[in-house]
């Protein structure tokens, strides 16, 4: 059996923990290739874009804390840098 690729784990959780309307993930890793964090096969580097009715209520600072928390794991690891853009339906539209 094959090891989930980072970003298949990262949908996979993120999707488990908030029902997301839309998620959106981009591995950025090219981009910062030669920079701290960077390896060779990438998935180090990625934007994260989630619209969740999960998020109702919280703050922007409260929604980046349960995904990280959510991501806790791959943001121990393989995961150097995270870059977050968390709404609600209403916001998205």
């Amino acid at each position: 059996m094959q090891a989930l690729s980072v970003a298949a784990r990262i949908r996979e959780k993120i999707t488990a923990a908030f029902s997301p309307c839309t998620i959106q993930l981009e591995d950025q890793s090219p981009k910062h290739a030669g920079h701290a964090g960077a390896k060779p096969g990438g998935e180090t580097h990625f934007h994260l874009e989630i619209v969740s009715p999960a998020f109702a209520g919280l703050s922007r600072v409260e929604r980046q804390r349960r995904v990280h928390a959510a991501l806790k794991d791959e943001l121990e690891g393989p995961v150097h840098a995270l870059s977050l853009s968390l709404k609600m339906p209403e916001e998205a539209a």
